[in-house]
């Protein structure tokens, strides 16, 4: 069987599955890349190339998997983020490329050295790595709930080699000395419980749901709390940065204004949606 031809019977197979033809074709280009590391110029330029069976064999094992509901990067146990490979387990979530545009929004945005930045809630560790690796000698630490997603996240960095202070912590008893950072960033649980309807099994089936929702009645619980810990951990004129729910933008300005941050900037993602609010801490002469 040639490339090509593997690379049709995967997509025919996804499509079959109910996967849109151009998500068919992401997913066999992962899936490519896993067993062979070819990129898609390497697969094209490949494509009459015959492959032993055992390269087919592999790629049938996970396209059944996905086909069957599960997220390919589950399968593979990696995922692509910010042009790293991350290691991802059921109990992170996957990085998604919103996020990758919050990091390029902090790093843009921060060209000093030496800042010193706090990821709450960090998951796989992407943020934080992310910015570990991208910002100019930054000091890096990290917090999660979960004992589970920080072992991953600790990997993740260890195989990247890239420093950060990780810690066990309850966002909601955490308590950081004052003016300890310069950069705090979170990207919380932000999908209210009611939106599961309009939720794809995929996500709903195989991602951890501690790390997705948020009660209807209180959609902001962790952003308030993060921002509230922000007034005193980020020193003056530090900044602080979310991931947001683009259906409560306003309520987000609205409440980083209460509490008295300046330079609230809401900033969209590449689908033109309200994802990303930014605020700096007041500095005594503002």
């Amino acid at each position: 069987m040639t490339v090509n031809d593997l690379m049709k019977r995967m997509r025919d197979r996804l499509v079959e599955a109910g996967y849109s033809p151009g998500e068919a074709k992401g997913v066999a280009l992962i899936v490519m890349d896993h067993l062979k590391g070819w990129s898609p110029s390497d697969v094209v330029l490949n494509g009459e190339t015959d492959l032993d069976q055992v390269w087919v064999d592999g790629a049938d094992r996970i396209i059944d998997r996905v086909a069957s509901g599960e997220p390919v990067q589950y399968v593979i146990g990696k995922a692509r983020f910010y042009g790293m490979d991350l290691t991802v387990t059921t109990d992170v979530l996957i990085p998604r490329p919103e996020t990758e545009e919050l990091v390029d929004l902090i790093v843009k945005e921060n060209p000093e050295s030496d800042l010193r930045v706090l990821d709450i809630g960090t998951g796989s560790g992407c943020i934080a790595i992310a910015l570990a690796r991208n910002l100019r000698f930054p000091v890096v630490s990290a917090i999660d709930i979960s004992p589970k997603a920080l072992a991953v996240a600790m990997k993740n960095a260890t195989d990247l080699k890239t420093k950060i202070r990780f810690e066990e912590d309850d966002v909601f008893h955490f308590s950081p000395a004052p003016e300890s950072f310069d950069i705090i960033v979170s990207n919380p649980p932000y999908i209210c419980e009611k939106e599961k309807a309009d939720m794809e099994p995929l996500v709903l089936d195989h991602e951890p749901a501690s790390a997705l929702f948020v009660p209807d009645d209180d959609p902001l619980l962790f952003y308030r709390r993060i921002a509230m810990i922000a007034t005193g951990a980020l020193v003056p004129g530090g900044r602080l940065y979310f991931e947001i729910n683009p259906l409560h933008a306003s309520e987000m300005q609205k409440l980083l204004s209460g509490l008295g941050f300046v330079d609230i900037q809401i900033t969209d993602d590449i689908e033109r949606k309200p994802r990303f609010v930014s605020a700096s801490k007041k500095k005594a002469d503002d």
